[in-house]
């Protein structure tokens, strides 16, 4: 009946108000007397008119716009992910999209095609939508350093970063004493030329350096914190110059540019002092992806149009002004990611590769058409290397680095990438940088960053390091080995705990390894070594306190889960030990389970996290990960679920099945290691009627006669639970115990769940 009557209401509604729009224009035409309108019947080829109507869209601004995003996006994925597969970065496939859309390679060979993408007269709005793309990566850029490291960072890496930049910068001025005549575009002056020829050499590409660093693994030893380090106060140093040259350039004088930096200096101090607190105060009040929401997004955004805009009214350029903007964002780690991956995308994916197209399309490879050219670009790569990669790396070798480090140093400074690039195309646009010249120093910034990946493996292979050798307390197939994985420092001495009161008495025939593993996503290059000692330094001391041996790992990894799991494979652990924590299941069944609540509700669901099924945590990543750690371990695998556990002396271990017997081992372990007191329950009979169990208990009592019972009683009582510091239960019974939705489950004390 209802369908009938909204059916009816539609074709009413609809029919009516057609009806009356068709009556209002019919009447509407006899509104166009007398006011001069000629209606022309012309006779035509309605496909013609169609093409024709085609053929203008196809030329308005907006569709060649349109059209030019499109491809240069598709374009520039297909070689970042040619150029991934062949082990470089993305970004040199980017860089080289851009070269092979310009006229070197599409122009070349398809003019009309080129032409019709990209007509003169629409390379305007590619410019400056390229230049939006550069304002919102230079932001990105800002805020992924750290100011910290102006602060922190070390002698060794202060030393490398200057003489990386001085010793290239005065190469480069000088080999541009040598082509000025031929190269400097006419009415340039020779200072203006040879200062950017300088700082076009002294750069390095930060994000690139950073990325190869990580994909390599390197972010943690002193070699890849090194190299981060130098490039990031090397990337401020360098911007900082860039800017006093874009002020002398724009100046025309020395003198007339001391205006101009004044100005630079006096932005630089507001946004410091001024600025940056009150960007503080909003981030700490706004540190979570919730309360980020658009009106303070907007506070942020505006801070970084009015930098970008400031530091070009200045004359330093919008650049830097977004490069700033960023780096006195909230130095919170958390806040800069959730607020990078706003950015980002749009940025990175979108916008970007408009600037590589861009400066491909002011890429003239053709126009090298001399022997003697190539030649000059021979010498500027050669100089580049020189004063970039041989600087650095014998400034490190000063300071004491060895020659495998000093040299992957200098491999790792030698990367321009981007960054280069930014810096050809200011100069181009200045002026002070002719299109031969241009071409020339784009080709180098390509070898130089395509040299680096190549570089490193070779330097690896001639300096080969000596096989590792297993340490003899790790390798020892007589020791009883434990390896526990934890989030924090206080879920780390929890686990040690436990570990301590299985191996305790056994000296130097057991040792436990504590192991802190960080996401990569989620801390900072720069704070590495402190959330090193934050994590691990508590533990050591629990250590110490418990006079365990114990060695202590730490790693910043991109795979929690398949870390933890090859560790343990690897080192062919006896058991190990993962901690969930209380707060993850308040409100959940898990939660109801230990007692936040007092009702059970579907316990088949728990049992599926465990068991490797679907569950009430699907998807949950802590819940793939520990379905993923128990799955693929090769050991016994102890998850701890902790309720304020701070004694292991009084356990109480239910058995279900035959299956269970291996808990007594654990039993016999306590006891004879750590003085516990266990309570067995005989769930189901087993404990009576199986001969292996009965023997184990008897073993145990002859040695410590009062520090094990058997209970049988299958009502357990609230004080006797209140009692325990810990349950000690199987896998399969843990199933078993959800499915009984037994009452004295509301106050199980502290659980350690065993997979045999």
């Amino acid at each position: 009946m209802n369908n009938i009557k909204n059916s009816l209401f539609y074709v009413t509604v609809i029919g009516g108000f057609t009806a009356l729009i068709y009556w209002v224009i019919s009447k509407g035409a006899s509104l166009e007397v007398g006011r001069g309108i000629i209606k022309k019947k012309i006779e035509s080829n309605h496909w013609n008119d169609f093409l024709h109507s085609m053929v203008e869209n196809l030329q308005h601004p907006l569709a060649i716009l349109l059209a030019q995003i499109v491809t240069i996006i598709l374009v520039a994925r297909l070689f970042g992910w040619v150029f991934r597969k062949i082990g470089q970065p993305s970004v040199i496939g980017e860089m080289i999209a851009g070269i092979v859309l310009g006229p070197s390679l599409v122009g070349m060979y398809f003019p009309e095609f080129s032409a019709a993408l990209f007509p003169k007269e629409s390379l305007g709005n590619l410019q400056f939508l390229s230049q939006i793309g550069l304002i919102l990566f230079m932001f990105v850029i800002g805020m992924e350093l750290d100011l910290k490291v102006l602060k922190n960072k070390a002698h060794d890496a202060v030393v490398i970063s200057h003489a990386s930049i001085v010793i290239p910068f005065a190469l480069g001025l000088s080999l541009a004493y040598f082509i000025y005549h031929t190269f400097a575009p006419v009415g340039v002056e020779f200072a203006s030329f040879g200062l950017f020829m300088g700082i076009a050499m002294s750069i390095t590409a930060f994000p690139v350096l950073a990325r190869i660093v990580q994909e390599r693994g390197m972010q943690k030893t002193k070699l890849g914190t090194i190299a981060i380090t130098c490039a990031a106060a090397d990337d401020i140093t360098a911007w900082c110059i860039l800017a006093v040259v874009i002020a002398i350039v724009k100046a025309g004088s020395f003198t007339s540019s001391l205006y101009v930096i004044g100005l630079a200096i006096l932005y630089v101090i507001v946004m410091l002092k001024i600025v940056r607190p009150f960007l503080k105060r909003v981030g700490d009040l706004n540190s979570t992806r919730e309360s980020l929401n658009k009106p303070v997004v907007a506070i942020f955004f505006l801070t970084l149009l009015f930098s970008a805009y400031a530091s070009e009214l200045i004359g330093i350029h919008a650049l830097f002004g977004a490069f700033l903007a960023g780096a006195i964002m909230p130095e919170n780690n958390k806040f800069r990611n959730i607020f990078i991956e706003k950015v980002e995308d749009v940025a990175i994916i979108v916008l970007l590769p408009l600037f590589f197209v861009f400066t491909g399309l002011r890429t003239q490879i053709g126009l090298l058409n001399d022997p003697y050219l190539w030649k000059v670009t021979a010498v500027i790569i050669a100089v580049a290397v020189a004063g970039k990669f041989l600087g650095s790396a014998f400034a490190a070798k000063f300071v004491g680095q060895s020659w495998k480090d000093s040299l992957a140093i200098g491999a790792l400074m030698n990367t321009r990438g981007l960054m280069e690039l930014v810096v050809l195309n200011i100069g181009y646009d200045l002026g002070v940088l002719s299109t031969e010249i241009f071409t020339m120093m784009v080709i180098m910034a390509l070898v130089t960053t395509f040299m680096t990946g190549p570089a490193l493996d070779f330097i690896g292979f001639i300096f080969k390091d000596k096989a590792t050798v297993v340490p003899q307390e790790i390798g020892n197939k007589s020791k009883y080995k434990i390896l526990l994985s934890f989030a924090t420092p206080e879920r780390g001495k929890k686990l040690l705990k436990i570990a301590n009161s299985l191996v305790k008495k056994q000296g130097d025939n057991s040792i436990v390894t504590a192991m802190h593993l960080s996401l990569s996503t989620e801390i900072h290059s720069f704070d590495v070594k402190d959330h090193e000692r934050k994590m691990l330094v508590p533990v050591i001391e629990e250590s110490e306190r418990l006079s365990q041996n114990m060695v202590s790992v730490f790693k910043v990894t991109n795979d929690i889960d398949t870390d933890i799991i090859d560790t343990a494979n690897q080192g062919d652990y006896d058991l190990l030990l993962v901690g969930l924590g209380q707060s993850i299941f308040e409100g959940t069944l898990l939660g109801k389970i230990l007692g936040f609540t007092t009702r059970i509700v579907n316990p088949d669901r728990l049992i599926d996290k465990f068991t490797g099924k679907e569950g009430l945590f699907e998807n949950s990543p802590f819940d793939e990960r520990t379905r993923h750690i128990i799955a693929k371990s090769k050991m016994p695998v102890g998850i701890f679920i902790d309720k304020d556990l701070e004694e292991v002396n009084q356990v109480f271990i239910p058995i279900f099945s035959k299956e269970d017997a291996f808990l007594i081992e654990y039993a016999k372990k306590l006891i004879n290691n750590n003085g516990s007191q266990i309570t067995v329950l005989d769930a189901s009979g087993e404990v009576k009627s199986t001969r292996d169990i009965q023997e184990t208990i008897r073993s145990i009592e002859q040695i410590a006669p009062n520090h094990i019972m058997i209970m049988h009683d299958r009502i357990i009582k609230k004080e006797f639970l209140e009692n325990q510091n810990m349950m000690i239960i199987s896998l399969d019974s843990w199933k078993k115990l959800i499915e009984s939705q037994s009452t004295w489950l509301n106050n199980t004390p502290s659980v350690l769940i065993l997979k045999p």
